[in-house]
């Protein structure tokens, strides 16, 4: 699993501002999913699960992203632990259950 060193992200940003762009969050929302984007520098692991039939695809629920309609917000990224890169595939806004 991972060592002491920080993780490299890629993509994260651009991903982010699309995600934004598509579903106008509120700035409290977009400061909480930034600060999630910052955490996966020191451990993509945590809080996530691998995808079944996709090597090295992992996905998310941001925590604490639940709004009053019983909506999340996800992210999914590609983990390339020879390069210790973090590549963000995307965000999206989904409805519970997942």
């Amino acid at each position: 699993m991972p060592d002491s060193a920080l993780w490299r992200l890629e993509r994260f940003l651009s991903e982010l501002d699309a995600w934004a762009d598509r579903e106008h969050p509120s700035d409290d929302l977009r400061i909480l999913v930034t600060a999630w984007i910052v955490g996966r520098q020191d451990d993509p692991y945590r809080g996530v699960r691998r995808e079944p039939h996709f090597e090295n695809l992992w996905y998310g629920v941001v925590p604490e992203s639940n709004d009053e309609s019983g909506r999340v917000v996800t992210c999914s990224y590609w983990i390339v632990e020879s390069e210790h890169l973090v590549r963000c595939n995307s965000f999206a806004t989904l409805g519970l259950p997942l």
